[in-house]
């Protein structure tokens, strides 16, 4: 191998969006609305990635005029990961708890086999079948991981407010 940057942004991206359901989880406990997470989640990614976009242009010595065809791909891109993050708030928030540590192993193990069988489909190759062994033993670790992880107990329900003395008339 080349270089070892390839494996420690990977590790790097697996620790950043491994803490992001426990930290999207902190954050609706401030807030009590999944989606006021999810505006500032979008903010944080419009910020950082123009400002991440256009340094790493920068450094690259990269042009800065774009494609037709480069636009609407890193548009679709884009559009499916915030499509993707709208259903992991919605993921979190249904039912009513927050659950982590259920969601984000199906998250990420249905990415990968997600992303396994797209590559089989746009390549137009056949795959080994250990792939699919191997999704299947992803199916496997993600039922294994959901069901091992601490669950924490949850939040006890908030005392009901007493009424308001009725002032005399």
């Amino acid at each position: 191998m080349k270089s070892l940057w390839p494996i420690v942004f990977a590790l790097s991206t697996g620790f950043f969006w491994g803490t992001y359901g426990p930290v999207l989880a902190q954050a609706r406990t401030f807030e009590k609305s999944p989606f006021k997470p999810y505006v500032m989640i979008g903010i944080a990614y419009l910020i950082w990635g123009i400002i991440g976009g256009l340094v790493g242009m920068a450094v690259k010595g990269d042009s800065f005029s774009f494609t037709r065809a480069g636009t609407y791909w890193g548009f679709a891109a884009g559009t499916l990961g915030a499509w993707g993050a709208l259903a992991l708030t919605l993921a979190m928030y249904t039912g009513g708890m927050s659950m982590p540590q259920v969601v984000m192993p199906i998250v990420f193990g249905t990415a990968v086999s997600v992303s396994a069988i797209v590559t089989v489909l746009t390549s137009k190759t056949n795959a080994d079948p250990r792939l699919y062994m191997g999704i299947v033993g992803m199916a496997i670790c993600i039922v294994t991981v959901a069901y091992y992880t601490p669950h924490s107990a949850p939040h006890a329900p908030k005392p009901a407010e007493a009424p308001a003395a009725k002032e005399p008339a």
